[in-house]
C-alpha cells in the first residue's frame, strides 16, 4: 500500500508524540504535587568596625573606633523566602532537633540578630522566639521552623566579627519534596515570562513536530525508481575490490525494486569466473543463472560463452605501514623488492626494517593487475603464514597471501614494516598504513587518461551468455552502470566506464 511509505509512519509518529506530548504536561501540572524550595541570598556584606578606612586619606569611618574586639565588625544582610510553588508550614522542615534551618557564616562570630519582615507579614515575628528554637552559637544561627506562604520571606541583619567581608554564607536544612538553595536578586529590567512552564514545554515540543514533519517533506527523496525494475533472486561474486561499490548499490535497488533480492558474496575475481563457469553449465539450456561474477580486468583466457560488460575503471596503490616514512618509490625498485633484491626499508632511505610482503592470493584480480601492470612478471612463492617470520630461512623475501583486500590492509596497518597492495578507497581504510606515489604520480580520479600511474584496470561484469532482458540479472547491471550507479562508483574512487571520459578511457585500455 503505497501510503504506508516510511515518511508517512514518520510523520505520523511525529505528530502523535506532539498530541501526547500536550497531553502530558497538562497532565503533569494538573496531577503531580509542584516542589517546594526555600532561596536565599545575601544582600549585603559590609565592614563597620574600627579597621574601616577611605581612600588616600586613611579616613576612619568604623563604628566601634572604641571597642578593640569589635575591630573587624561585618554586617550582613541575608534574604530568606519561600521561592519556590507550594507554601511551606513548620511539618514541612524535616529535621529531628526543634529549629528548622541553620545559617552558618564561616570564619565569623555571631554578635547579634535582628530580623524584619515586609509589610503584612508582622505574623512571621512571633515565630523568632527562644522557645520555637532560635539560637545563636559561635558562627552559626538556628532559625525556628518559619511557615512561609508562596512568595513569603524575612530577613537577618546579622552583626559579626572575626573574618573579612565575603566569608562564605551558608543555609542548610531539610524540606520534605523540596530543596533550600542559592537564589538571585531579579534585576529592575527583569520582566515575568509571558507563558508558564507547561505552555512553553508545549510550544516548543509542538514546533519540533512541525519542523520535523517539514523536514521530511523537503528531504524526501522522490527520485523515481529504476524504470526496468525486475523481481526474483541475484547473487553477485567476484572481485573484493569492487565489492563496496556493489553492496550500496545493491541495498538501494532492493530499496527501490519491491520483490528483489541481490546477494553479493565476494571471494576475488578468479574464483568468481570459476564459479560462474561452472554455475552455467549446469544451468545448460535453461537459461543465464542469476549470477553475475565482478572481475579486476579481463577473465583469463577461454570460457568464450561469458559475456563481458565494462563497468569502471578502479585504481589501485601500493600501502605501507607508517613506520616507514617513504612517500614514492620507482616502478625499478618496486619490483627490485618483489624480486628480492631489496629486503630492508633503510636501502630506500627508510628505517632500519625489514620488508614484509603483504599479498592476495591466486584468486584475486587486484594481484594479477598488479603483477601485469607494475611487476610485470609473477609475485615471488609465499614464504609466510603469520606475514612476519618467514616459514622457509632460503626464501628470498618473506611473503603472505591473504584472503581479501580488507584482511591486506588490517595486516599491513599492524605489522612494522608491511607493505601490500589494495584498491583506491574512498576514506575506508584503517589507522596506520599510508598510500604510496610511483614515479612520483598518486592514483586520483581526475587524473585517469592523462598520467602515467600504471596501477589501473578496467572492471568487468560477467553474465554467462546474454541474460534475459527482464531478468534481475540484466536490469541490475543496467543500474550499476548507468544514473545512479555512476554516482556511487565515482564516491568510492572509480571512474564510471559510461561516463564521456569514461568511454574514452575503457575503450583505450
Amino acid at each position: 500500500m503505497e501510503w504506508f511509505s516510511a515518511e508517512n509512519v514518520v510523520a505520523v509518529l511525529t505528530a502523535v508524540l506532539g498530541v501526547l506530548a500536550s497531553i502530558g504536561v497538562l497532565w503533569y501540572e494538573r496531577r503531580v504535587p509542584r516542589r517546594k524550595r526555600i532561596g536565599y541570598r545575601v544582600q549585603m556584606d559590609t565592614p563597620i568596625g574600627s579597621d574601616v578606612s577611605q581612600g588616600r586619606a586613611n579616613v576612619r569611618l568604623g563604628l566601634f573606633s572604641e571597642t578593640p574586639d569589635m575591630s573587624d565588625a561585618t554586617l550582613v544582610l541575608l534574604r530568606i523566602e519561600n521561592d519556590g510553588s507550594q507554601s511551606i508550614v513548620d511539618s514541612d522542615y524535616t529535621g529531628r532537633e526543634m529549629h528548622g534551618l541553620t545559617a552558618e557564616f564561616t570564619g565569623r562570630t555571631v554578635r547579634g540578630v535582628a530580623v524584619t519582615q515586609p509589610p503584612g507579614a508582622a505574623h512571621l515575628m512571633e515565630h523568632f522566639t527562644a522557645a520555637a528554637g532560635m539560637r545563636l552559637s559561635g558562627s552559626l544561627i538556628r532559625l525556628p521552623r518559619v511557615p512561609l506562604n508562596r512568595g513569603e520571606h524575612f530577613k537577618l541583619l546579622v552583626l559579626l566579627t572575626g573574618a573579612d567581608v565575603g566569608s562564605p554564607v551558608r543555609i542548610t536544612g531539610g524540606i520534605r519534596d523540596g530543596e533550600v538553595t542559592v537564589n538571585r536578586a531579579a534585576r529592575p529590567d527583569d520582566k515575568p515570562p509571558l507563558f508558564g512552564r507547561a505552555a512553553r514545554l508545549i510550544t516548543v515540543t509542538l514546533t519540533v513536530c512541525v519542523m520535523a514533519l517539514a523536514a521530511i517533506i523537503l528531504v524526501r527523496d522522490d527520485t523515481p525508481p529504476p524504470l526496468d525494475c525486475a523481481r526474483g533472486e541475484l547473487r553477485v561474486t567476484g572481485s573484493t575490490a569492487f565489492a563496496p561499490v556493489v553492496r550500496e548499490l545493491a541495498a538501494t535497488y532492493m530499496k527501490e525494486c519491491e520483490g528483489s533480492r541481490i546477494e553479493v558474496d565476494p571471494h576475488g575475481s578468479n574464483s568468481g569466473i570459476r564459479e560462474l563457469a561452472d554455475e552455467g553449465a549446469r544451468s545448460g539450456k535453461s537459461g543465464s543463472p542469476g549470477l553475475v561474477a565482478l572481475s579486476d580486468g579481463p577473465k583469463p583466457p577461454g570460457h568464450p560463452e561469458l559475456r563481458e560488460t565494462r563497468v569502471a575503471v578502479s585504481l589501485f596503490s601500493l600501502v605501507v605501514n607508517d613506520r616507514v616514512p617513504v612517500r614514492d618509490l620507482s616502478l625499478a625498485d618496486i619490483r627490485r623488492v618483489y624480486a628480492g633484491e631489496i629486503r630492508n626499508w633503510r636501502e630506500l632511505g627508510g628505517p632500519d626494517l625489514e620488508i614484509l610482503l603483504v599479498s592476495r592470493d591466486a584468486n584475486s584480480g587486484t594481484r594479477e593487475v598488479f603483477q601485469r601492470r607494475v611487476l610485470d612478471r609473477n609475485e615471488p612463492a609465499q614464504s609466510s603464514r603469520d606475514c612476519a617470520t618467514k616459514d622457509d630461512p632460503r626464501a628470498p623475501v618473506t611473503r603472505c597471501e591473504l584472503d581479501g583486500t580488507d584482511q591486506v590492509l588490517a595486516t599491513v596497518a599492524r605489522l612494522d614494516g608491511a607493505l601490500g597492495y589494495s584498491e583506491l578507497r574512498s576514506g575506508s581504510e584503517p589507522r596506520g598504513l599510508h598510500r604510496i606515489a610511483i614515479d612520483g604520480a598518486l592514483p586520483s580520479v581526475d587524473t585517469i587518461g592523462t598520467s602515467p600511474y600504471p596501477y589501473r584496470e578496467i572492471e568487468y561484469a560477467y553474465t554467462y551468455g546474454r541474460p534475459p532482458a527482464d531478468s534481475l540479472a540484466s536490469s541490475f547491471l543496467g543500474y550499476l552502470s548507468r544514473g545512479r550507479g555512476q554516482d556511487v562508483i565515482h564516491i568510492h574512487g572509480h571512474l564510471p566506464c559510461a561516463t564521456p571520459k569514461g568511454l574514452r578511457v575503457c575503450g583505450e585500455d
